[in-house]
């Protein structure tokens, strides 16, 4: 299953991945963008094309 990983030190928090994302796979979490939902997600790559930052990255895992 795909998952967003956030490069913490890159997130400026601004919500605009948690937006993007139709899932509701990520939220702010302590002034970070982080996966709540892993499982919704379906690797469409919004969150990371949003991302004004290029803070997040998609891993595929099993």
């Amino acid at each position: 299953m795909p998952r967003p990983i956030i490069n913490a030190d890159e997130c400026s928090a601004c919500g605009i991945c948690v937006d993007a994302c139709e899932q509701g796979v990520l939220d702010i979490v302590n002034n970070v963008a982080a996966p709540v939902n892993e499982d919704a997600c379906n690797a469409c790559g919004d969150c990371m094309e949003e991302c004004p930052m290029g803070a997040i990255d998609e891993i595929e895992e099993d």
